[in-house]
């Protein structure tokens, strides 16, 4: 298998203050993992009245917060997959998946996760490529609208850093999107991952007002989520000059043995400068997608998001042999999860979503 997001975790020391930790196995364990969740696999019909779209129909971004249809602030739990360009994400983005996330994880939220440049990235591959990635795109937005479930397409840059490399691409495929989902009240737009390689908010502001221009002449209302510096961790920088234009948030990223009180700082930093954030990739490992879990600081990231209704989405549904992934590397089902199938991270972010 290759290596998930490698750019990243060599970066993140140099980038974000070395914070990553080399403890012995099990020295970061702080808290243990109840192995007491019981899944069956099992899906459950559900009225679309009484899903969580359903429920709540479009979102809209209020001060620091996702509001629903009448004006009630709420959080989504989200699950993302992992990148669709390759076999360790796309066969896990499939109705029957989405469900099983529903109704036995506490899932309402769902990222599709397209690399740009990466593994046969968007940018880079061939037309028939690129037209099984737009069709898996499409399977999970008509999943999550038939499932009552929101929807999050991911423009994953990575390697490629500086989000104008691809800006006419990325205007090409988001006006694409945009004119293709205007009507639907549950997908949201996502459109720079990980900006980073020491590329500034100044930079990135330009990208997403060209982008966003984009995407506001067929859909005025959708949310859009724009990537900030240095892995989408420098929020504060962003806070400090925030786009204009509603419907607006700001990504943050941590990976919970790497990414600590520095970055929770940086966080609450933005919040007091009324900042809306979205977490929309995290995990308990360190920032390279593996390592040893630190589960003590996932619970304070966790909690710190919680206490100010940060929605987020944990990174990732694979079966992909690294601490990130959901499912363990011997699960070759693609829907009908159980227990025994769930990795480390897979139980201790069900038995934490299930909690809500």
């Amino acid at each position: 298998m290759r290596k998930k997001k490698w750019l990243r975790g060599v970066m993140a020391m140099a980038v974000a203050g070395s914070l990553l930790i080399s403890a012995a196995p099990g020295s970061l364990q702080a808290t243990k993992v109840s192995a007491a969740v019981k899944l069956t696999g099992k899906t459950k019909k559900v009225a679309y009245r009484n899903t969580f779209v359903g429920k709540h129909g479009r979102l809209r971004v209020k001060g620091t917060k996702l509001v629903d249809k009448k004006g009630k602030a709420v959080q989504l739990r989200g699950i993302s997959s992992h990148g669709i360009n390759w076999d360790v994400g796309e066969p896990f983005v499939n109705e029957k998946a989405l469900q099983n996330l529903r109704d036995e994880w506490g899932v309402n939220c769902f990222r599709v996760a397209m690399y740009t440049e990466d593994y046969n990235g968007y940018c880079v591959t061939d037309t028939a490529s690129r037209k099984k990635l737009l069709a898996k795109i499409d399977t999970a937005v008509k999943a999550g609208r038939k499932l009552g479930m929101y929807v999050i397409i991911d423009w994953h840059i990575l390697s490629d850093g500086n989000p104008k490399k691809n800006q006419s691409k990325a205007k090409a495929f988001f006006k694409k999107m945009s004119n293709k989902y205007r009507k639907e009240k549950h997908v949201f737009y996502e459109i720079c991952n990980e900006p980073n390689g020491g590329v500034q908010w100044k930079t990135i502001k330009s990208y997403a007002k060209s982008v966003i221009k984009v995407i506001r002449k067929a859909d005025k209302n959708a949310v859009v989520i724009v990537g900030t510096p240095t892995w989408s961790q420098d929020v504060d920088m962003a806070a400090k000059s925030p786009l204009k234009g509603k419907n607006i948030m700001y990504a943050f990223h941590f990976y919970a043995a790497t990414h600590g009180d520095d970055l929770r700082a940086k966080v609450n930093a933005a919040l007091r400068i009324k900042l809306p954030l979205f977490c929309s990739e995290f995990s308990a490992c360190d920032a390279s997608g593996n390592g040893n879990y630190d589960f003590s600081s996932a619970n304070k990231w966790i909690s710190l998001m919680n206490r100010n209704k940060i929605s987020y989405c944990c990174w990732s549904l694979s079966n992909k042999p690294e601490s990130a992934s959901l499912l363990k590397s011997s699960c070759k089902k693609t829907s009908g999860f159980k227990t025994s199938d769930l990795s480390k991270m897979g139980r201790y972010i069900v038995k934490k979503y299930r909690k809500k």
